[in-house]
């Protein structure tokens, strides 16, 4: 897919969002909504992934440690037809993984790439930070984190918790390639995840938390919030004018 179709059906995604947590009385749509444009690239064009064929050795490994955004990955993979649209939930996978595939594919020789998305809230954990540095002491070329960095977390501002900004030279420390992008912006989204390079890869995704609905943008209290009637009214208006 170009660009143009992603963006497309990156705003497609949101909707269905909106719909699913609207529905079921309950989500985080706050940083779903930062996150679907990463996921879309990911799994609409960068991702070495067939539907049909969910356990094929070579294919690209995708962890989601941000779990707080799992229904917009239930969501993506359903308009990928890896789920069936009766089957979007909530899931979460553990962010110990972060180099365990890639190393595994080191081991064995195997050629598939593995992709591991984290919030900026859980970089304060020192398990991550583990697996950053055991990543390029194993020189993962392998790896890409991107950090969906929508400067908050639940209950507050990155910078009122523990700022860890700017990520950039923390990350460059450990010796990993930085790229720094707006993570709301679909062309630079790509180049970033089709980039490869010698080091373990990490991208520092500058996002808006509630990106495409006005009155969720950048507001804390909408990590954990499910908009009323005329809220969902709204925000449904809104993301069905940009289609």
């Amino acid at each position: 897919m170009n660009t143009t179709e992603l963006e497309r059906v990156a705003r497609e995604i949101r909707l269905r969002d909106l719909q699913a947590v609207f529905e079921a009385g309950a989500g985080h749509i706050g940083g779903e909504m930062s996150v679907i444009d990463i996921l879309t690239a990911l799994y609409f064009r960068v991702l070495n992934v067939w539907p049909d064929q969910p356990k094929h050795p070579d294919r690209d490994r995708f962890v989601l440690s941000k779990g707080h955004t799992a229904c917009a990955l239930y969501v993506t993979l359903a308009k990928r037809g890896f789920i069936p649209e009766e089957e979007i939930s909530t899931f979460l996978q553990p962010h110990s993984r972060l180099k365990g595939m890639a190393k595994a594919a080191k081991l064995s020789g195997a050629k598939y790439h593995t992709y591991v998305v984290t919030g900026d809230g859980e970089m304060q954990e020192g398990s991550n930070w583990e697996a950053i540095m055991a990543a390029a002491q194993f020189k993962l070329d392998n790896l890409t984190l991107v950090i969906d960095h929508n400067r908050f977390q639940q209950g507050a501002a990155l910078a009122e918790t523990n700022d860890l900004a700017p990520l950039r030279p923390k990350l460059e420390a450990f010796d990993w390639e930085v790229t720094e992008i707006d993570g709301n912006n679909m062309s630079e989204v790509v180049s970033a995840l089709e980039h490869r390079g010698s080091r373990p890869h990490c991208i520092v995704a500058h996002t808006n938390k509630g990106h495409g609905i006005s009155f969720m943008q950048d507001r804390v209290d909408w990590h954990h919030k499910v908009p009323n009637k005329e809220q969902y009214e709204i925000a449904l208006a809104e993301l069905s004018e940009a289609l």
